[in-house]
């Protein structure tokens, strides 16, 4: 729920006045050519050339907040490919809190200048995104509340830029959603303007489109809506297959990609996918972490179960295990990894193992309906229906 609202901040911060924002940083050509080729390069995991690119705009401007958030940007798609991995907080913490002190130089000097509040603003969201992930919620609010101050003083929205565009497609859709799927924040959201779901999506698809800094991020906000909310299987499919043909390197697209075919139970198209994943995580390409083959593992193995293969899902199950031993913390695909080792144990006829595997989850972190499903499980054996 906080992701979700910290979104909305951040697409928000984009919904900005053409006549203050033609001043930015962002207009001037060469900062246009080589944030652009930076961004392409990152989006692609080739963060080296992304550095060089970004590098070229830093010194530059080497007092603007523009470099730690360039900066900060490559970190965040660093902490992107392996959630469970922190060792890159404090640092991207650093970067953020330097983007955000130099914003407040700038305002002290000029409380309307553009690039300060723009960038201290998506400083803040971004902030508060990985403090969302970390569950870090009361900080995380306070940073969404401090991102909203600056969204609303920035919020005189250009019709006609279609990067902006998405910024205003975003505010529709959630403020829509929202609302419809957590009643209790309909108090917080009233003194909001309405959403328009239908108006927020063809606004997404706009800058998709014809996007310039934010084509990519559109095209994957509207693979996820179509993926999460809108159900739409054929939308996203085509969306992340357009994030996949233009940034093959990327095992983020990669995996959602996957995850995207098993949620329609097209089984064999997701087996397609992870094993690819898994095979480039064994010869170590760049950005298949751990946390990409546990993603793989673990959909090879549902693969598997669906289909009644149990002995073949198995080895997936335990090599899993294996695999998340690395973490001291109870992680989603863990606790799953352990629970679908007790399927495929009772459909193996072995429930001995299948009972300490539930009794396992039991005593792991409750993640979503898996603890609700050991205890039907304990009580009758795979396939339970009481």
């Amino acid at each position: 729920m906080n992701r979700v609202w910290l979104v909305v901040l951040l697409g928000g911060i984009l919904s900005c006045s053409s006549a203050v924002a033609q001043s930015s940083i962002l207009y001037e050509p060469e900062v246009r050519a080589s944030a652009k080729a930076g961004l392409e390069a990152l989006y692609d995991l080739r963060f080296e050339e992304a550095e060089a690119h970004f590098q070229t705009i830093t010194e530059r401007h080497l007092d603007h907040p523009i470099g730690p958030f360039l900066e900060a940007l490559t970190l965040w798609w660093t902490i992107l490919l392996d959630l469970t991995d922190t060792s890159h907080d404090e640092e991207f913490y650093a970067a953020m809190g330097e983007v955000i002190a130099r914003s407040d130089e700038r305002l002290d000097a000029d409380g309307n200048e553009f690039d300060a509040m723009f960038f201290k603003g998506i400083a803040l969201g971004f902030r508060g995104r990985l403090r969302s992930n970390r569950r870090d919620w009361i900080r995380a609010a306070a940073d969404g509340k401090r991102a909203m101050d600056y969204v609303l003083a920035v919020a005189n929205a250009d019709t006609t830029n279609h990067d902006f565009a998405l910024g205003r497609g975003l505010y529709q859709y959630y403020a829509a959603l929202i609302p419809e799927r957590y009643p209790f924040v309909r108090p917080i959201t009233a003194f909001l303007p309405p959403g328009d779901r239908s108006g927020g999506l063809h606004e997404l698809e706009r800058t998709a489109k014809e996007g310039y800094y934010m084509q990519t991020e559109a095209m994957y906000f509207l693979a996820q809506i179509n993926y999460l909310y809108e159900k739409d299987f054929q939308a996203c499919v085509q969306q992340v297959s357009w994030l996949r043909n233009k940034y093959p390197r990327n095992s983020f697209f990669h995996t959602l990609e996957g995850r995207i075919y098993a949620s329609w139970h097209q089984w064999q198209a997701s087996d397609t996918v992870f094993t690819d994943v898994l095979e480039r995580y064994k010869a170590q390409e760049t950005g298949y972490t751990p946390a990409m083959a546990e993603q793989a593992l673990y959909f090879l193995a549902r693969s598997h179960i669906a289909r009644g293969e149990a002995s073949a899902a198995l080895p997936h199950l335990l090599s899993l295990e294996a695999l998340t031993a690395r973490l001291d913390a109870d992680s989603y695909f863990k606790v799953a990894g352990r629970l679908y080792q007790g399927i495929a144990y009772d459909l193996m006829g072995d429930r001995d193992r299948a009972v300490t595997r539930y009794k396992d989850v039991l005593r792991m972190k409750r993640w979503g309906s898996s603890h609700t499903d050991a205890r039907r499980y304990l009580a009758n054996p795979y396939p339970a229906t009481g």
